[in-house]
């Protein structure tokens, strides 16, 4: 086993894994010129497509993990809601209401909809070296609700945390379809597979509990010790507990960076991975500033016992940045490396 499945199985070891949540994406020189032949949609529908591009990121930048290469609204689509893409982002051709529910696709029509996200599992898994990881990945029920009604997650989204009664209603349909995709993402290979909330953080933590903790741990308990989460924005509160230890049924989490990682790390029965955490604007910074900035994260966490270590997947505490440069992302794997050898 590589370092990424050590981390899950919570096999202590001296270097952690690394993974960047988008490691595969606009910063880099090869996915431009791939987007230069093949519209965005192409590059995630087309399963060899999708390959190559999460395969690249490993190639280039000797990541630990491999994921997906897609986009967290495929399943709206997958139930009838019309979805492009142009150069300012994703596109939904028409908004969820109550009278909408009825038109959706049905589970079968709608998970096989979703099928070349597991062909290009299959096929990352199958080029990728058995000693690196392999994650898959979906919205979180709550996230692809606020896209559905607003056709965008920023904002003050009024209409959705106003809409409780109908985020019910469409995630009785919406959860099945996203389980099935997960087990499909596990079968074709995946050794993880995250679910990204990325609304889920403008809920207080009582809404949050109250509304949405149901729905993820259903979907958690469909594949016990397999999910991951992560939510931009939540807190501990959120989560149940003074710290991470509540994870509960997941895999493990990611946090964001306003987190210190040394509480979750070393928090009183944690179990799982912990994903996370560096700042992903710091990776702007060049040369001996970039470095600077990573061995000021790293030090607190090389404090720790390494038994308290165990577990963590070393990353951002969100996805890379447009604009990154390559030679930040080199040097970051580079130093982590190194400090921790």
């Amino acid at each position: 086993m590589g370092r990424f499945v050590d981390a899950l199985a919570g096999t202590r070891q001296a270097v952690p894994p690394i993974w960047f949540m988008r490691q595969a994406g606009r910063y880099q020189q090869s996915y431009q010129a791939k987007r230069r032949k093949y519209r965005f949609e192409q590059l995630c529908r087309e399963p060899h497509l999708a390959a190559a591009v999460a395969l690249d990121a490993v190639q280039e930048f000797d990541f630990d993990a491999a994921i997906l290469f897609s986009d967290l609204l495929f399943p709206l689509n997958a139930l009838g809601f019309p979805l492009k893409y142009d150069d300012s982002g994703p596109k939904l051709g028409r908004r969820l209401d109550e009278a909408g529910l009825g038109r959706l696709r049905d589970l079968d029509r709608a998970g096989d909809a979703l099928a070349f996200q597991a062909e290009a599992v299959a096929l990352t898994r199958y080029a990728l070296a058995p000693s690196t990881g392999l994650i898959g990945f979906v919205g979180g029920p709550w996230t692809l609700f606020v896209y559905a009604m607003e056709g965008t997650h920023t904002g003050a989204l009024v209409r959705p945390k106003v809409s409780m009664g109908l985020y019910r209603k469409f995630a009785r349909i919406l959860v099945p379809l996203l389980a099935r995709a997960i087990r499909e993402q596990l079968e074709a290979g995946a050794d993880v597979v995250m679910i990204f909330d990325t609304a889920a953080g403008e809920l207080s933590p009582a809404a949050f509990q109250q509304h949405i903790a149901p729905d993820l741990r259903r979907l958690a308990a469909t594949q016990p010790g397999r999910l991951g989460y992560y939510a931009r924005g939540i807190q501990a509160a959120h989560l149940g507990g003074p710290t991470s230890a509540g994870i509960g049924p997941w895999a493990g989490l990611g946090v964001d960076w306003r987190w210190d990682l040394t509480d979750v790390l070393a928090a009183r029965g944690r179990t799982g991975f912990v994903q996370g955490n560096f700042d992903p604007a710091l990776l702007h910074l060049t040369g001996t500033a970039l470095r600077r900035a990573i061995d000021e994260y790293l030090a607190p966490i090389v404090a720790l016992p390494a038994a308290a270590r165990r577990g963590w997947v070393c990353g951002l505490g969100h996805g890379v940045l447009p604009g990154t440069p390559e030679a930040s992302v080199r040097d970051f794997v580079r130093v982590v490396r190194r400090r921790l050898s």
